[in-house]
Parts: structure tokens; C-alpha cells; sequence
């Protein structure tokens, strides 16, 4: 969900921004650029994974037979290995792991049924002996914007060189800054700002930052350390409450709320769709949700409306479309 306070950028490395097919901008994109096509009860989506530009023709109204069948966008927990241990994490941390070839298999599958987008996560996915590899191919090989998340600290100079002109955007763990990063994660804050130029070499990125009573106060620096460090969006993602881990508590939702209320800084901001209600989100497609926005497959392969359902459909041989006609069922 994006928050419609935030400020947009009209810049060809600001991820999901919509215009109007009125745009004057979109003649000129439509004839210079190959557009991801993708139809929906929206009407018909074109999508620009380079820009991250997307322009939905409203006013065509597509057949429902005609609809794609996949979901908008698809995380994929590559792993369970993570060497971190942060307090908040509900992730398991067993050994799974998926096999390369089944993850190409699917993405393929997925790019070929109006999937605009895959992410890459875990755990922390540039643990994943393939990782670099798997990023190149879904860069040169399909259609989709290939994004991933990660705490930062396994990118070198050699995975830069390598994963540079073949993502289109990182998402970045940043929970706390100084003595409250270094308290939940166990890592270094200077170290880790010294990653993010790395990360910035790549592609355009963003900052990630789970948000309860003790990463709240942070949420002033965080902001402007994001600026320094060239960052295009914060995405806020309140603490979801997992098994024996609570969520945020409701006195830090309320002031959560209100900082959203009075940014007035540059960045674009993003919140977690679970504690969407109550902030001034801007939904473009309201009526592509559920499957049809969003799907998870976790390390054991396992789709999955999101990464906190603890059920889903286990991915066979007879492919991700298939397990996703199953989920769909289950509704």
C-alpha cells in the first residue's frame, strides 16, 4: 500500500508510479518502451519494469475469461538461512531451501500469465548458492521487475559487479538506527551504512524498517539517513503479531499514525497492507486484491497468500499455476 502523503517523484527509477493514459508522457512511453501487459478488472495494465512506471487504461473494459491469471506480484523465500537473529523475527530458521530449477520454472510460469513482478527473500537470500545466478536469468529471461530483500551485510564488491544491471530494485532490513539497530541485529550501524553504497551502485533502493514501540523513535533519523544514503522509498511495516512474538502495541500504532500524518519529507512512503487501515493509503487497482495482487512461496514451497499464513498449497510438479488454481478454491 502506498501512502498517499508521500511526495512522487516523476523519475525513471521511481518504482510503481501510475499516470493517467492522458499523461502526455504516455504516447512517448508507449512508443519508445516494451510494456508488460497485464488485464484485470481494472481494465488493461501496462507496465515499464526499466522506469517501474505503470499506466492503467481504466476505460477499456477486459473480458473475465481474459484476465491474467497470475498474481501482480510474488515473493519467493529462497531460504531459510539467515544469520541474524532478530528479536521480531517469525521467520523459521531450519535449513530449507528451494531447488534452482524449480524456483526458473516457476517465474517462468508466472511471467508467462501477466506476473509484473518476482521478489527475492528468505531468510536472507544472498545466502543462497545461486543467488546471483537466479537474479541474471530472471533479469535477461523474462518480463518481470526482479526485486529482492536483504539485511546488507553479504553484498561485496564482486556480488555488486555482478547483480548490477540485473535488479530493479533492493529492498533493505533497516530496523532502528545506531544503538537500536545494533541491539536487534547484532551487526554494526556504521558497517551497515557503509553497505548501503554498495547497494546504491546496484540499483535504486529502499529501507524496510519494522516499526514497534522500540523502532519508533528511530523514525526521524531513519528517514534522514534514507535521504543521505539515496534511498526512494521507506517502506513501514508495523509488527505483526506471530506465535509467542507480539505486534505492535496500540499506543505506538496511534503515534505511528500521526508521524505519517506530519511527513512532509521527500521520500515516498509505503506501509505493510496488515495495519493499512487508519493511513492515508492510495490503492490504484482496489479491485485486483487478494491472489490476484499478492502471493508467497516460502522455502519448502509452499504458495501462500502471504509469508504469515501458516497454510498454503505445496507446489508440485504440476506447477505454480496449478497450486495457485488450488489456493484460489480455498477462499
Amino acid at each position: 500500500m502506498k501512502l498517499n502523503r508521500a511526495r512522487t517523484h516523476r523519475s525513471r527509477k521511481n518504482p510503481s508510479e501510475y499516470i493517467s493514459f492522458n499523461d502526455h508522457l504516455a504516447t512517448r512511453y508507449v512508443q519508445s518502451r516494451l510494456w508488460k501487459q497485464r488485464c484485470g478488472p481494472s481494465g488493461l495494465h501496462l507496465f515499464d519494469r526499466i522506469s517501474g512506471l505503470n499506466i492503467l487504461l481504466d476505460e477499456i473494459e477486459v473480458p473475465r475469461e481474459l484476465w491474467s491469471s497470475s498474481p501482480r506480484q510474488v515473493s519467493i523465500a529462497l531460504t531459510n538461512k539467515c544469520d541474524l537473529a532478530c528479536v521480531h523475527c517469525y521467520a523459521s530458521k531450519s535449513y530449507d531451501e528451494l531447488p534452482y530449477e524449480d524456483v526458473i520454472r516457476w517465474i517462468m510460469d508466472l511471467d508467462a500469465n501477466g506476473c509484473l513482478g518476482v521478489g527475492f527473500g528468505g531468510g536472507e537470500p544472498t545466502l543462497y548458492p545461486r543467488f546471483v545466478e537466479l537474479c541474471q536469468h530472471a533479469f535477461q529471461n523474462t518480463r518481470l521487475s526482479v526485486t529482492f530483500t536483504t539485511h546488507g551485510h553479504h553484498i561485496n564488491n564482486r556480488m555488486t559487479d555482478q547483480l548490477r544491471g540485473n535488479v530493479h530494485f533492493i529492498r533493505v532490513s533497516m530496523d532502528g538506527v545506531d544503538e537500536t539497530y545494533e541491539a536487534i541485529r547484532g551487526r554494526s550501524f556504521h558497517a551497515f551504512k557503509q553497505q548501503l553504497k554498495l547497494i546504491q551502485s546496484i540499483s535504486p533502493f529502499g529501507l524496510n524498517i519494522v516499526v514497534n514501540q522500540r523502532t519508533l523513535p528511530d523514525l526521524d533519523k531513519a528517514v534522514a539517513i534514507a535521504e543521505a544514503g539515496g534511498a526512494y522509498e521507506i517502506l513501514l511495516l508495523p509488527q505483526i503479531p506471530i506465535l509467542w512474538k507480539p505486534g505492535i502495541d496500540d499506543t505506538s500504532l496511534q503515534n505511528l499514525q500521526e508521524w505519517v500524518m506530519q511527513y512532509q519529507g521527500p521520500l515516498r512512503l509505503s506501509i505493510g497492507e496488515s495495519y493499512s487501515a487508519g493511513f492515508p493509503t492510495c490503492d490504484p487497482l482496489p479491485e485486483e486484491n487478494g491472489l490476484r495482487a499478492y502471493a508467497h512461496i516460502d522455502a519448502k514451497g509452499v504458495l501462500k497468500r502471504t509469508s504469515f499464513h501458516s497454510t498454503g498449497v505445496q507446489i508440485c510438479s504440476s506447477g505454480v499455476m496449478n497450486a495457485l488454481g488450488i489456493l484460489y478454491e480455498q477462499t
